[in-house]
């Protein structure tokens, strides 16, 4: 478990961060902007949960939440050789992480009325919360397909962020009354 005993350290003041390794890393690097949009990804799922009334939905979200964490302790950690094998002191995402959200993605999808048009996000303010949420991860995945052009990345780390902006989509839509609710993009509408 981790202890924080101090929040602030000062390490930073100079434009660096550390990252688990003991190497720093300039802020405005690519490694920590995929850090900094995962992290947003999280807080936007974090105000989520604060809108779904279902305790299955929201321990979904928290349960991705999680993940985000062991995402984000992943990217935290270079790897010079491209190994991204977990051990006791490296967290890594696994290929059974974005398996599970795929075998939630085909039971959230099972009831959901089939899609004929976009849709636009909104609907109900939790499947609105949740949208905000898919967006940011669809930013988060920009950021480490950014960094993935220049270091290393782990390839179940890519899936994992990849699948689940898929999830947000379809939770978006269970949450608007498993898509009855959904507010369906008219093309040229307003011309």
């Amino acid at each position: 478990m981790v202890k924080l005993n101090k929040i602030y350290t000062r390490t930073g003041d100079d434009g660096t961060t550390g990252l688990v390794d003991g190497s720093r890393c300039p802020k405005n690097s690519a490694r920590i902007a995929a850090m900094g949009l995962v992290d947003e990804a999280n807080s936007a799922i974090g105000l989520a949960v604060a809108a779904v009334e279902s305790a299955a939905e929201r321990n979904l979200l928290i349960h991705v939440q999680n993940d985000l964490f062991d995402l984000g302790a992943d990217l935290a950690t270079p790897s010079a050789d491209g190994d991204f094998t977990p051990s006791e002191m490296v967290l890594r995402i696994v290929p059974s992480q974005p398996e599970w959200i795929e075998t939630q993605i085909d039971a959230l999808n099972e009831d959901l009325e089939p899609l004929s048009s976009f849709i636009l996000p909104g609907g109900s303010e939790a499947s609105a919360r949740v949208h905000v949420a898919r967006a940011t991860t669809r930013a988060a995945e920009r950021a480490m397909v950014a960094l993935a052009a220049q270091d290393a990345v782990n390839p179940a780390a890519l899936a994992y962020i990849n699948r689940l902006s898929d999830l947000l989509f379809v939770l978006a839509r269970v949450l608007n009354n498993n898509g009855h609710r959904d507010v369906q993009w008219v093309p040229g509408a307003n011309r």
